[in-house]
Parts: structure tokens; sequence; C-alpha cells
């Protein structure tokens, strides 16, 4: 016993001071894939290799409208190596968490040369915003705001629809000493009835549509729900087929994305955190209704 302690002083404190302090990220971790549309001279290679058509292509005889879909992104940056002219390039940036799944949506419009590569850019549509400005309170002021709206802290159901565990992995970190989820005053329940938030992972599968909606049908109002990773959103690698629905939207209403495949730790804490701001205006409401 005394070693233990004599280790435990010893190693002193580990836990990370993110979201106060920015995260420290290894030179080898893969964020999400940017796109200077201007330089873009043809989308076609770095399409042909996207694995879940993140980005997508539709052309006439004069012009090519690009999709870019952060919702299906897995971050694998295959776009990033196709790309000749090196107008796409992989970021370190995770914190995409959103409330509207139409920020993860980019659409590029391009006259078309007679070889079919850009000629030049009409029109670029960047939807996607930085989710920090619609988060009331991040960092240490989250514990303040959950207390504010809850009067103790916030408690989370976590569900696998069907993912392949890469999400359950990282969401599991949380509650390690590293990120320590618990000094925000959050944490994971066993039963949807104690539950403010419902975490869910992975596509859909239609042998877990029922489950998922019993869960939550059984939290009491107000409740958010989180769609964690690019299966969650989209329904990813897996896509939609007989034994998927695909996204978790198209089984329960979403209030907040989180794009990654897996997201890390700092990117599901800052969904998380966004969420808490979205329960903080459902429970205004309702009092105000």
């Amino acid at each position: 016993m005394f070693k233990i302690l004599q280790k435990t002083v010893s190693t002193g404190t580990v836990t990370v001071n993110y979201p106060a302090e920015p995260a420290k990220i290894s030179e080898r971790f893969r964020g999400r894939p940017s796109f200077d549309f201007d330089k873009w001279k043809d989308a076609r290679p770095a399409a042909d290799v996207c694995p879940t058509g993140a980005i997508s292509l539709s052309d006439n005889d004069e012009s090519r409208n690009v999709t870019v879909d952060y919702g299906l992104c897995v971050f694998c940056g295959l776009c990033a190596e196709a790309s000749s002219d090196q107008a796409v390039r992989v970021t370190q940036e995770f914190a995409l968490a959103t409330s509207d799944r139409r920020n993860l949506v980019f659409t590029a419009e391009y006259t078309l040369n007679a070889d079919r590569t850009h000629g030049g850019l009409r029109k670029v549509d960047r939807r996607l915003v930085d989710a920090e400005t619609d988060v009331e309170s991040l960092g240490q002021k989250a514990r303040d705001t959950i207390q504010k709206i809850l009067g103790r802290s916030l408690a989370i159901r976590e569900v696998d629809a069907g993912s392949c565990n890469g999400c359950e992995l990282e969401i599991v970190a949380l509650n390690n000493p590293v990120h320590d989820i618990e000094r925000f005053g959050i944490h994971f329940v066993a039963s949807p009835r104690h539950a403010d938030m419902l975490l869910v992972t992975g596509p859909v599968t239609r042998n877990m549509e029922l489950a998922l909606l019993k869960t939550h049908r059984a939290m009491a109002e107000p409740k958010v729900v989180v769609a964690v990773g690019a299966c969650g959103i989209s329904g990813g690698i897996f896509g939609e087929n007989y034994a998927s629905l695909g996204s978790v939207d198209k089984v329960l209403p979403v209030d907040v994305y989180i794009p990654g495949c897996p997201p890390r730790p700092q990117a599901l804490l800052h969904g998380i955190l966004l969420a808490v701001g979205r329960l903080a205006e459902r429970l205004h409401t309702d009092r105000a209704g």
C-alpha cells in the first residue's frame, strides 16, 4: 500500500487542462481535411478514393458542383494523397461538433475546362462554423452551467447502436485520469431513467432500433441526444443497407453531432459541452412555456 501511495504522489497530476488550454496532439494525428477551393483544379481523384462518399460530384455540360460532407468523413487522408495540386491537406482540427447537421457540409461550383478539370471557382458555401460560439460555457464554467440548469451533475446514458467499438474506446478514455470528465460534474449512468443526455455511437442497426427508442422514451424531460462519429451522423463506412438504418437522426431527434472516426476524447468533450448549452436552452423553453 505504501508503494502505491508513493507512486501516486511521485506521478503527480496527469489530467490535461482541456478545454481551458489547447489540446496537446501528436504530430501523426489526422484531423479534418481542409480544402482550398480556389486552388483545387480537379476534385475527381479525391472523390474516387473517398471510401464513404464524403466528397461527391455533380457535372453538367459547363459546370461542376462539389460537395464535401464532414458528417461522412472518416479522416482517412486519402483525398489529400490523391490531390496532386496540394489543394487538400490534412489538418489537426477536431473540434467540429455542431447542433446543425448542415454546418458539416460544404458546396462549391466550378466552371469546367474541355478536359473536365476546374476552370474557375464560381461560388462556395462554407457553412462550417466554430461550434464553441454556440456553447454557453466551456471548460471549468461547464460545472457551474450544469449545476445552474439541473441543480446537480449531468448524467449521460451511452448506447452502442451498432458501432465497431472505436468510439467506445474514446468514450471510456473520458473517464480516465488524463481526461477525467467528472471534474466538470459529468458522469455516465447505467439507467436511462437517471440520464439527462443520450450519447449514441454507430449506425443504428435494425436490431438496435427498438432498444434505442425505448432508451430515449425512458429518459425524463428535458433531454438531449448526441450522435457520435461518422457512423452516428451519417452511417459512415457502413452506410444504409439491409442491416443498418444509417444515421441516428433517422430514429431520434439529434441535438448535437460530433464528427470523427472515432472522435478523440477532446472532441467528445467539446460536443458534450455544446450539448449542455442545448440542454439549457431546452430547459429555459420548457419553463417559459
